[in-house]
């Protein structure tokens, strides 16, 4: 039983952070059925009153879902996403633009139940990492528009699929079912185009999220200080800086010329060596 333990640990600590969502939401869908709980409190509701009782359901909505196939599609389109963005971006960043497209996407979700009653109804509860999937998918699509994907027996540039799924959320809007579900995907959305496009610029519109997560984990971190003598090592120098320190500088140098490039001509463009290197450095 403790090498039963111990192997699904070492699995857990290979996984990469988005696998690691894929994990959380698994295994809540997993307890919410077996036990028929209902979460209501970890629904984001569309009344704004009752939001602000449950603020902290602008996040939790994007960990439930509603059927099998609803998590079953959320969670193949987050896996195949996820291992495109994270050979090219930080996990913090691609984590940024997770929680941010979902939170987005809630946001939306609320301020048009207020604004328009009579086209979405009233007392909806949404549910799913749609919009949170759908920021990751668009980020894509915006930053390599002209990268090319195979699509069964032709290949696609990403911003045909990108619009493709912007049109049919704008139809879903309109429909019968789900309008809703519709609307908070196109918050998420628009986050994923918004920080693609900023990011292209040279500006990180997630840096403040970033920093908000940041101080809220190390609350939760330990604040008990090692009684172990600390040792400092006497460093290398590489004009003024410790040769690890130059060593990253010089790296990240690297993959912003070669993000630059995809973005300006593809990711066909790269030379082997390129790919190479971002792979690694993906890694």
């Amino acid at each position: 039983m403790t090498t039963l333990t111990q192997d699904i640990k070492d699995k857990l600590k290979r996984l990469n952070v988005l696998e690691k969502i894929i994990v959380v939401n698994a295994v809540v869908f997993i307890i919410e059925k077996l036990f028929r709980l209902t979460l209501d409190w970890f629904k984001l509701p569309s009344g704004f009153l009752d939001f602000i009782v449950q603020p902290w359901s602008l996040i939790s909505y994007a960990f439930l879902h509603g059927d099998v196939l609803h998590i079953l599609f959320n969670m193949l389109w987050l896996y195949f996403i996820g291992r495109m963005i994270l050979n090219l971006f930080s996990p913090k960043m691609a984590l940024n633009i997770y929680f941010l497209g979902a939170i987005c996407g809630g946001l939306l979700f609320i301020l048009g139940y207020q604004l328009f009653p009579s086209l979405f109804g009233a007392n909806a509860k949404l549910v799913g990492a749609s919009a949170a999937v759908r920021a990751l998918l668009i980020f894509v699509c915006a930053y390599m528009p002209n990268q090319e994907v195979r699509l069964i027996a032709f290949n696609l540039k990403l911003w045909y699929i990108g619009a493709a799924i912007v049109v049919l959320d704008i139809i879903g809007l309109f429909g019968l079912v789900n309008q809703g579900g519709h609307l908070a995907h196109l918050g998420g959305a628009f986050l994923g185009y918004l920080y693609a496009k900023q990011l292209a610029k040279g500006t990180d519109i997630g840096k403040g999220f970033e920093r908000f997560m940041d101080t809220l984990t190390s609350m939760f971190k330990s604040s008990k200080k090692s009684k172990l003598k600390t040792v400092h090592k006497k460093k290398s120098k590489v004009g003024g800086y410790a040769k690890t320190e130059f060593n990253e500088f010089n790296n990240q140098k690297k993959i912003d010329v070669i993000l630059d490039k995809i973005s300006k001509s593809g990711y066909d463009s790269l030379t082997n060596e390129e790919k190479d290197f971002l792979f690694r450095a993906g890694k």
